[in-house]
């Protein structure tokens, strides 16, 4: 059974007159009224059956008892002054879990790692790349990057950046004999495709081309894959704003084709909403959005409006 303790606010009361040797000024310092710090200290008094204080003349004289307890006391608020700011130090510091998807690992997060270990080398960051949405109650992970419309009840969820598709491939295949010429060149080049044929003849129905031969070149299972083929030059490929735009701003990537199509899902960054709020999550979500719009300044002075069409 746990012992009896006496209340937090008496203890402090106590501890504030003796340091002062007046409950005028521990009152000030506690921002209460003398007339509280008094009452305090006298029920403090009368629970312990102690007498604390001599009042002699406006003064405040501690007793031999008082001080002994006063060294008991003192010690016992700077343990917890020094437990508060510690826990208060992990929030803001330490070790931070995220969860996102490999491929958002892959092509967007992984490039930038260092850059926000340079400035903020307090977190100990962790990544862990993974298909299924992790549960925050049961895993430890303090926040994730999702791909969806942002509907997660329970959860903050904070939207990456708007995004488009569009037609990319290596800088090589737009210079030379077999450049690209609008949507009839593309056509003659091997269409990578993401799980299915459809996602090109979709696309192609959205810029104006209907009944398109969107037969050949492969089926790949992942949008990273589909993004390193363009890479290597194996074809052109379709791939969304985030996923794509590291390779684009530093050319490993070129647009194929100047149009691009609005995507209603895109990349949130979600966590608990009882945790939102901690400054390491904070830091780290302020930092994401951060990476993310610089990408779309730059993605914009490349492409031009190119960024902006079809809606």
């Amino acid at each position: 059974m746990r012992p009896h303790l006496p209340p937090l606010n008496a203890l402090k009361a106590f501890e504030a007159a003796a340091r002062h040797e007046s409950f005028t000024r521990a009152a000030e310092e506690l921002c209460v009224t003398q007339g509280a710090v008094s009452h305090q200290v006298k029920s403090l008094e009368t629970e312990l059956a102690i007498k604390l204080f001599n009042r002699e003349r406006q003064r405040l004289i501690i007793t031999e008892a008082g001080r002994d307890y006063l060294a008991v006391v003192r010690d016992a608020l700077d343990r917890i002054a020094a437990g508060t700011e510690r826990l208060l130090q992990r929030q803001s510091a330490g070790v931070l879990t995220v969860s996102t998807s490999p491929d958002f690992a892959a092509k967007w997060l992984v490039h930038r790692l260092g850059h926000f270990a340079e400035a903020h080398s307090g977190i100990d960051l962790r990544v862990s790349a993974t298909m299924h949405h992790v549960d925050f109650a049961r895993e430890e992970v303090d926040l994730a990057v999702r791909h969806g419309d942002g509907n997660w009840p329970g959860l903050d969820s904070v939207r990456l950046s708007s995004e488009r598709l569009f037609a990319v491939c290596s800088p090589k295949l737009l210079s030379g004999r077999r450049r690209i010429s609008g949507v009839a060149g593309i056509l003659k080049f091997p269409l990578i495709h993401l799980d299915s044929r459809s996602d090109w003849a979709n696309w192609l129905r959205g810029v104006g081309i209907d009944d398109a031969d969107v037969t050949h070149g492969p089926v790949l299972n992942r949008a990273s894959m589909v993004i390193d083929a363009a890479i290597n030059g194996q074809g052109i490929a379709l791939a969304r704003t985030t996923l794509a735009a590291w390779d684009l701003i530093n050319e490993r990537l070129a647009l194929a084709f100047p149009e691009s199509l609005p995507v209603s899902k895109t990349y949130w960054i979600v966590c608990p909403k009882a945790t939102a709020s901690l400054p390491k999550i904070a830091t780290f979500r302020d930092w994401l959005l951060a990476e993310a719009s610089n990408d779309l300044r730059q993605l914009k002075s490349l492409t031009g409006s190119s960024m902006t069409k079809r809606r």
